[in-house]
């Protein structure tokens, strides 16, 4: 027992009396120890959070991929023979240690109710990435028909270890192990089947953290600070490359006229994509006070809208179908300039940004939108309707009051 105190003197005296060697207890302040974390200690712990938590993400991803493609390729060829041993059998003499620690480990989980979901009761459920990847190893002659270079499937394997160890150790987790995890998760997924080919994907690759928590920011999949870091993760010939229909509206459109050349613009129009182009009208007031608000010289902004129309009429004219080549101009106050790519087919992507007073279109920042019904908050109900739609909306009405350039 500790005791309560004593004589004035001896009140910080903590030996228990009547024990041989007793130890001392030290007060708190005695020990000098500052169990409070400062902002710095919560910053640092929060970043190493939110990359592990990124990294656990695709390894589980990938982990439950390659467990369903063993699972599809060896369980034919050993359970009709070994029934629910099929794993056992498959790992074979050289797999004896781990298999026989799995098979513990679910035993274990039996008894103390961890199995919540009975689909996990079984012995494969409880191998981990190594021990899976040692079963496509030991068994390549089942699995080469289905992929074209085993070392491509085992060099992303290793490139995943050193995250997967830091990972389940709770350790930091750089930045460029991070990324190095990332591709070569979704390199993976890729060559294991199990990656999209969706258009938009194929634009600006689906984000595993995307797909699971994606209903938490509607449909925004990225916010960049300037249209410079934009193109620098979706470059403008990304972002258009096989459009089937292409929206756009704003002030002069310079993404599209400035940095996406003509000849690809008519490959594209040639190829079947509708194009529909919204600029705002050149001899309009509007025009002459965005002037004002960038400090320009009157006409400068007028002139240069002035000559995007003449080049896109110049594009326009060279198409066999210039119908589906479609350029308007509206006069109202221009609120935003949106580049919406196939945003009838339900599996879109738009580049947004917003107008600031002082800012040019280059330093303003840009939103990434992902259109579709792929969304689904965490109970599978579909999600409410994205800024996609919103944006989409918002062309068409703007669409329907401009007037066509000729």
């Amino acid at each position: 027992m500790l005791p309560g105190g004593g004589e004035q003197g001896d009140q910080h005296d903590t030996t228990v009396e009547g024990s041989q060697g007793a130890v001392t207890l030290a007060q708190p302040m005695e020990i000098g120890a500052e169990l409070d974390w400062g902002a710095d200690a919560w910053a640092e712990v929060r970043t190493r959070a939110r990359r592990a938590g990124r990294a656990y993400v695709w390894l589980n991803l990938v982990e439950q991929r390659l467990r369903a493609v063993v699972n599809a390729v060896l369980r034919p060829i050993y359970e009709p023979v070994h029934g629910e041993e099929w794993v056992v059998a498959a790992a074979g003499p050289a797999g004896h240690e781990w298999v026989q620690r799995a098979v513990a480990v679910r035993e274990v989980s039996r008894r103390k109710g961890f199995l919540l979901d009975p689909a996990d009761d079984n012995v494969l459920s409880f191998l981990t990435l190594p021990q899976l990847r040692e079963l496509v190893v030991q068994h390549w002659p089942c699995f080469e028909p289905y992929f074209d270079d085993r070392r491509d499937l085992e060099l992303a394997l290793d490139e995943l270890e050193v995250a997967r160890h830091v990972v389940s150790r709770n350790r930091a987790l750089s930045r460029t192990v991070l990324d190095q995890a990332e591709r070569a998760s979704a390199r993976l997924l890729d060559l294991l089947g199990a990656r999209s080919d969706r258009t938009s994907a194929q634009r600006l690759p689906v984000d595993a953290v995307e797909e699971l928590v994606a209903d938490r920011f509607s449909d925004v999949v990225g916010v960049y600070a300037d249209r410079v870091r934009l193109q620098r993760q979706l470059p403008v010939e990304d972002l258009f490359a096989g459009a089937r229909r292409l929206d756009a509206v704003g002030i002069g459109l310079n993404l599209l006229v400035q940095n996406y050349s003509g000849r690809r613009l008519i490959r594209l129009a040639e190829a079947g994509c509708r194009v529909r182009l919204l600029f705002l009208n050149p001899a309009s007031s509007a025009v002459r006070r965005r002037e004002r608000e960038l400090g320009l010289g009157r006409g400068e902004m007028s002139r240069s809208v002035e000559m995007n129309i003449m080049h896109m009429r110049r594009v326009r004219a060279r198409l066999r179908d210039p119908g589906a080549f479609e350029i308007q101009v509206f006069d109202e106050t221009p609120r935003f300039t949106a580049y919406l790519v196939d945003g009838d087919s339900g599996d879109g992507l738009a580049v947004v940004q917003s107008y600031l007073r002082r800012a040019r279109g280059m330093e303003v920042p840009v939103m990434v939108l992902r259109g579709g019904s792929r969304r689904v908050v965490a109970d599978d109900r579909p999600a409410d309707t994205g800024l996609f739609e919103v944006y989409r909306e918002e062309f068409e009405s703007i669409w329907t009051d401009a007037r066509p350039v000729s």
